[in-house]
């Protein structure tokens, strides 16, 4: 399992790539594997301002559906519409181009409650 250590991490298992104000958001290697195979990716909040740890949209597995938790307050202001087509990628590159959504961060000191990669790696006993 990979854990890039320039990204952050939260206990429901969302991976965040900040930039400056904009947050790139997707689901940890582990999330998908655990799911298993993901045939399609729900997400209906782009141009929404959002809380922290407000459902954001849905990853629907063959066997099952998960909600995805934002892990930072924000709008959404994209959704990877790759993934309408190839909902796979979040299985293959679960931390390139499985990535789901971008944001805009409206208040930073939420990034202190995300987990860095060893967190993250304990959490899950990795």
């Amino acid at each position: 399992m990979q854990f890039p250590e320039a990204l952050m991490y939260t206990k429901d298992h969302e991976w965040i790539m900040i930039e400056g104000d904009v947050a790139t958001i997707g689901i940890t290697d582990f999330a998908q594997r655990e799911l298993g195979d993901i045939v399609f990716v729900d997400i209906d909040t782009i141009g929404k301002d959002l809380n922290t740890n407000d459902v954001f949209g849905t990853v629907e597995a063959v066997k099952t559906v998960s909600d995805l938790f934002l892990p930072l307050s924000g709008k959404i202001t994209e959704f990877n519409s790759a993934l309408d087509t190839a909902p796979e990628a979040v299985n293959t590159d679960p931390y390139g181009a499985g990535w789901m959504v971008k944001m805009n961060i409206a208040n930073h000191t939420d990034v202190a409650d995300l987990l860095d990669a060893a967190a993250y790696k304990a959490l899950i006993g990795a």
